[in-house]
């Protein structure tokens, strides 16, 4: 088998086991979110370094609620001087900054995402959201989390914080794949499942209102709106409804 065969067959098994450990999880996520969005509320996404990928994949795109809002803090993101940002994300007030100044409130939600749910400025974000009262969902890989040394100087994780924690299932040191006469494994899995986990929640989000009789607002696919006048009006009024709401938009 080849080495790009086995990446396959072990992030194709990953995901298998984050439908099986995830089930309930994903309900209690979606719930949340549902609420959150009853409330008029907005779904804030949180994550630094190449956790930040995911929030980003969810922020104003095709098929995906429109009160979605990305926190992407430059500094944190590793988009521009990348290195600098492992320093950043592991710099204490970082997290609280971000929550405090966005203003985010009790009627609103987090989805923070951290792979090894062990940096300083998602659990920091974790610990203030909790402390104004605010849900957090949590994507992490709870193995991988449990085999690391707590880095924060309250001995938290961000595991042990948040309202509902979703698992990625994440292989230890976030690779897939050993190859013959090479030292280390390669191939990472973490990003595929945490988008997985967050589209399923966003979807079932979606679910749950309609089954109440509510319409979320979605966006179309741009490719769409294009070619359809409706289908660009609607994603028109739904940027101006949140315009002056998510600052990023």
């Amino acid at each position: 088998m080849k080495a790009w065969e086995k990446y396959f067959e072990v992030e194709k098994g990953i995901i298998e086991e984050v439908q099986k450990r995830n089930a309930d999880n994903i309900m209690k996520a979606a719930e949340i979110l549902a609420k959150t969005t009853e409330n008029d509320g907005i779904i804030y996404g949180f994550g630094t370094g190449h956790s930040h990928l995911v929030v980003d994949d969810a922020f104003w795109r095709a098929a995906t609620p429109a009160n979605y809002c990305a926190l992407l803090e430059p500094s944190a993101t590793g988009n521009q001087e990348i290195t600098k940002s492992y320093y950043v994300e592991n710099t204490y007030g970082i997290g609280k900054l971000v929550v405090d100044y966005h203003r985010i409130t009790p009627n609103d939600c987090m989805i923070i995402i951290s792979n090894s749910g062990n940096n300083i400025a998602p659990v920091d974000a974790a610990l203030r959201a909790k402390e104004k009262g605010i849900p957090v969902i949590a994507i992490t890989a709870v193995d991988y989390s449990d085999y690391l040394t707590t880095k924060h100087k309250d001995g938290v994780k961000l595991k042990d914080v948040a309202d509902v924690v979703l698992d990625n299932c994440c292989t230890i040191g976030d690779a897939a794949v050993e190859i013959e006469g090479f030292p280390m494994k390669v191939g990472s899995v973490s990003t595929i499942a945490n988008v997985f986990l967050q589209n399923a929640i966003l979807t079932q989000m979606v679910e749950l209102l309609v089954e109440k009789g509510k319409e979320p607002d979605v966006y179309y696919n741009g490719h769409l709106a294009f070619m359809d006048e409706s289908c660009a009006d609607h994603n028109d009024k739904l940027v101006d409804k949140y315009f002056y709401r998510i600052r990023n938009l």
